[in-house]
């Protein structure tokens, strides 16, 4: 009889450990890590019937966050690993009035994981047709709070203002169609002085910046290289610039280890903070150019990134 249940014990024990993954599979949610071939990242999870689009984790992993799109409402998702368990995602409420169709979307997390930033238009702009400008939220109490519009000179009444990534200083690069730049739109680095503030916005100049319109695009903490939907040759998909004494380089295409499928819109790059994996974001409209209006289908993906660093020529 003891032997009996001693087998059960152990059987169970052997089931338990089988439906949980790793512990160095779980900080990344998705346990099928992905190699040199993109996979989707957690399909029923993050990847569902819905449209979810540009996943991003905070810098201890212990919180991710992504995009659906529900009823032409943008709404951030997270999930927590509590007790080493991932929580089902659950919206963030940013906006008092939640119902309204709003946009919050492209969220980027300070190192401390108390602070985001996103790109958002409020219920109340929304029904103005205002231009998208830059939020911020933050944690306080392990809830995040209603977001309030970052201010002038990052968010400005009449440009746009959008992809905004927070590097280790706190400082700001984010896109803009603001005048004074070198294409229709251009990125920013705008440096942070402290108490939510920030220096007029600096263009990062001409090695990036060109004459089509620069979107997408992800800033590593350290400021060492960024990766920016590609407008530099034919090909479509990404580009990874390195910055070498201090200067960007001219962004370089790399080979995303599947065919780029030419009736979808590849953007919203990001790197894991441990730098191994990197994500993008796909999405398909129709017709083709109905864009945002006409959007069917979004869906993030996930692939090892060590093909991109190898391009970092010395």
């Amino acid at each position: 009889m003891k032997k009996s249940v001693l087998l059960v014990v152990v059987g169970l024990n052997l089931v338990l450990f089988g439906c949980n993954p790793t512990s160095s599979n779980r900080q990344y949610l998705d346990k099928s890590l992905p190699k040199t071939t993109p996979r989707t990242f957690a399909p029923t999870v993050v990847n569902t019937d819905s449209i979810e689009i540009n996943t991003v984790f905070n810098f201890s992993f212990t919180e991710m966050f992504f995009t659906r799109i529900i009823n032409k409402k943008f709404t951030i998702y997270h999930s927590e690993l509590i007790e080493g368990n991932w929580t089902a995602p659950q919206p963030i409420q940013m906006f008092k009035n939640q119902e309204k169709e709003s946009v919050a979307i492209d969220p980027t997390i300070t190192q401390d994981g108390n602070t985001m930033y996103f790109l958002g238009i409020s219920p109340e702009d929304h029904l103005k047709k205002s231009k998208p400008d830059i939020y911020r939220t933050q944690k306080v109490d392990g809830k995040w709070q209603l977001a309030t519009k970052v201010g002038y000179p990052i968010s400005t009444p009449e440009y746009a203002e959008s992809y905004p990534v927070v590097v280790a200083d706190g400082s700001l690069y984010f896109t803009s169609d603001r005048p004074g730049g070198l294409g229709k739109r251009d990125i920013y680095r705008a440096q942070y002085l402290g108490d939510g503030q920030f220096a007029s916005p600096v263009n990062i100049g001409s090695a990036v910046n060109s004459e089509k319109s620069e979107r997408s695009t992800y800033v590593s903490p350290d400021e060492s290289f960024l990766i920016t939907a590609n407008t530099y040759s034919d090909q479509k998909g990404f580009a990874v610039s390195f910055k070498k004494k201090g200067k960007w380089q001219r962004p370089v295409s790399f080979d995303l280890g599947e065919p780029i499928n030419e009736g979808w819109i590849y953007f919203c790059p990001y790197m894991t903070p441990d730098n191994k994996y990197f994500f993008f974001s796909k999405r398909l409209s129709s017709p083709p150019k109905s864009g945002w209006r006409g959007v069917i289908k979004g869906e993030v993906s996930w692939v090892a990134s060590s093909e991109i660093f190898k391009l970092n020529v010395k």
